[in-house]
């Protein structure tokens, strides 16, 4: 059986268009493809329609419309998970209204579809002093005790995300005054990230430990699992929050996410300029950074304090305002 349009075009958007020419990390890659295995088993489920039998003539608005709907509805997909998969839909079909011009005006009618209004969460993180504690609970006696407290240290000190993190090797590391990290982002985009000297020191002395100094291993993952393999996302938030079980006055639920956020908010409350927090969080916009402002009232009130004393006066009245004659007769001119 010959492969269908769908599954053609499909196969090229992943393999080629989205790691190659888009320059999209295989994590994204395969978010992508995630949502489109869900479409897939819609389609086998609901519309009885067997995966070597979907064509691109199928995926249709209504279609589009009914299978976000059956995520939420029986897969029990959030709104904000279910505006996910609409944007990579939309993706999809703004690639495909490029490479099929023929199907130009069924692909729009898809990328019209609206995400649906939901409320922003409020940004969740940790004061100085649990941070604090956290960054002490680790034994750094013990070989993994050391392990896990580098890591949190750099998920902290860098404000990276996880994904971010568990990809770091020795090469990234330039641990010489003044230190930093290299870390690759979305879009496979690198920057620096300053660290502190202690870090800085503890990370040399974890390289020893670890026998990660070697030129040969500089292209090994920085941290590994018992198994000595690539730690992965779940170890490292299973690392979190076994230490977080130790801080008494720790919030309930917390993700490793929870210490980009700390830090982020810890800078703004430091006086670093956003844009400088933008650059090393990676954020491609400064909007994207400026949530971080309405965690904290003060910080605003601050902002504009600091901002009053630099701009700016409006200039006192002029004295021919005082001119009640001159008023008078301005005044009758409108009547």
């Amino acid at each position: 059986m010959n492969p269908t349009d769908f599954a053609y075009s499909l196969t090229r958007y992943l393999s080629h268009y989205l790691p190659g020419l888009r320059n999209l990390s295989p994590n994204t890659v395969l978010a992508y493809r995630d949502m489109f295995k869900l479409m897939i088993r819609f389609a086998e489920v609901e519309r009885k329609i067997s995966p070597e039998k979907l064509t691109l003539s199928a995926i249709d608005a209504v279609f589009v419309e009914d299978f976000l709907a059956w995520l939420e509805a029986t897969q029990g997909s959030s709104i904000a998970t279910r505006n996910q998969r609409l944007a990579a839909i939309h993706a999809f079909f703004q690639y495909l209204q490029r490479e099929k011009p023929e199907m130009m005006v069924q692909c729009q009618q898809i990328i019209a579809i609206k995400m649906k209004k939901t409320s922003k969460p409020t940004v969740n993180y940790l004061k100085v002093d649990i941070i604090k504690q956290l960054l002490a609970v680790p034994d750094t006696n013990d070989k993994f005790g050391f392990r896990d407290s580098v890591l949190l240290g750099l998920l902290y000190d860098t404000g990276s995300r996880v994904s971010e993190i568990i990809e770091l090797r020795p090469l990234d590391l330039h641990l010489k005054t003044p230190a930093s990290v290299s870390v690759t982002g979305k879009g496979r985009k690198t920057r620096q990230c300053p660290i502190s000297l202690t870090l800085a020191e503890n990370i040399t002395a974890y390289l020893e430990v670890w026998g990660l100094t070697a030129s040969e291993r500089a292209g090994s993952p920085l941290f590994v699992n018992h198994k000595g393999e690539k730690i992965s996302r779940a170890g490292v938030t299973y690392i979190l929050k076994k230490y977080m079980r130790a801080i008494k006055d720790a919030p309930p639920k917390v993700s490793p996410h929870v210490l980009r956020h700390s830090k982020a908010v810890h800078l703004l409350e430091a006086g670093v300029n956003l844009v400088y927090i933008r650059d090393q969080l990676g954020h491609e916009k400064i909007t994207s950074t400026q949530v971080y402002l309405k965690t904290n009232p003060e910080m605003r009130r601050a902002a504009f304090a600091k901002a009053a004393r630099t701009l700016p006066e409006q200039e006192k009245s002029p004295a021919w305002i005082a001119d009640n004659n001159l008023l008078n007769y301005l005044n009758s001119l409108g009547k």
